[in-house]
């Protein structure tokens, strides 16, 4: 018998950060050290990205990050494109070029962030941050050669609360992530998540609500560093109650209770004769009247 060939395994993290919450965490008081709260989270990100990297010379890494208004790559950054960086004595190359992407690259978004008045009442577009570390990962899966085998998994870091308006847009992704067996990883600030809660139990992954943003370093390398297939070796929060409540396409809202179309499964909340997503009229199914038999009369003798 031949023997087969070993393939190297190849763990790829994709941390999909959401940008949205920074203008709350920005305004919060300087913490230990005379360090602010977002220079706390950029130094745990960072940190875990290169905790990431230091376990395997075959480990890759992207870092996405999102707003209210775009989406974008900070590492690798797009069209090749980097930031000029400068190590410190005896630091790794490749480490400061993380750290001076993450670092420029989030500034960069959440500047501009800050200055447009609107984004404060917009959504974030994390359901569109998500689909493209999907694509992303599509893509170095058919980059990488035959002798190595591709273990992707998603980070979302957030602190928005549930958006209801992209609810059909986290669906495709989630389902997308369960059929290329990539597992989606949430770390939630500040607020939970029931659409990520599901994405997370949909693709066999870990959902978890820090109590404070100051041991989010501490959180991530705990929970989010060790791989799905040593998760269960290792000691972990328990797992929250996942709460399964879609929302309506009318008022996009969740509901416990609803009707759904029976062509294209839209969920409303009341009925409508006509389905306001694929125009279908609907009919009216009125009790039948069931005829009377006629009483049968009786025989004259």
């Amino acid at each position: 018998m031949e023997d087969k060939e070993e393939r190297i395994e190849t763990p790829l993290v994709a941390i999909v950060i959401d940008a949205t919450p920074a203008k709350k965490f920005a305004s919060q008081a300087i913490i230990d050290n005379g360090s602010t709260m977002m220079n706390r989270i950029f130094d745990a990100l960072i940190g875990f990205g290169n905790a990431h990297l230091m376990q395997g010379s075959h480990n890759k890494l992207a870092v996405i990050a999102c707003n209210s208004k775009s989406t974008k790559f900070l590492y690798p950054s797009e069209n090749g494109d980097s930031k000029s960086y400068h190590n410190r004595p005896g630091q790794y190359d490749m480490f400061a070029k993380v750290d001076s992407d993450i670092r420029h690259g989030l500034s960069e978004l959440i500047l501009k962030d800050s200055i447009d008045h609107d984004s404060t009442t917009s959504d974030s577009l994390l359901g569109g941050a998500m689909a493209r570390a999907l694509c992303h990962i599509h893509k170095i899966q058919r980059e990488l050669s035959l002798s190595h085998q591709l273990k992707p998994r998603i980070l979302v870091v957030s602190g928005s609360s549930d958006s209801a308006l992209q609810y059909m847009t986290f669906m495709n992704v989630f389902f997308t992530a369960q059929k290329e067996n990539v597992v989606i990883d949430c770390c939630m600030m500040d607020s939970d998540s029931g659409l990520l809660q599901q994405g997370c139990d949909i693709t066999g992954g870990q959902y978890l609500r820090i109590p404070t943003v100051v041991g989010l370093l501490e959180y991530l390398l705990w929970v989010f560093l060790p791989g799905p297939s040593c998760r269960s070796k290792i000691v972990l929060p328990p797992p929250t109650k996942v709460d399964y409540r879609a929302a309506c396409f009318c008022h996009h809202k969740l509901v416990d209770i609803g009707w759904v179309c029976s062509v294209c499964l839209s969920i409303f909340c009341k009925f409508s004769i006509i389905c306001t997503t694929c125009n279908t009229e609907f009919k009216l199914n009125r009790p039948a009247i069931v005829p009377s038999k006629p009483k049968k009369r009786p025989r004259m003798e």
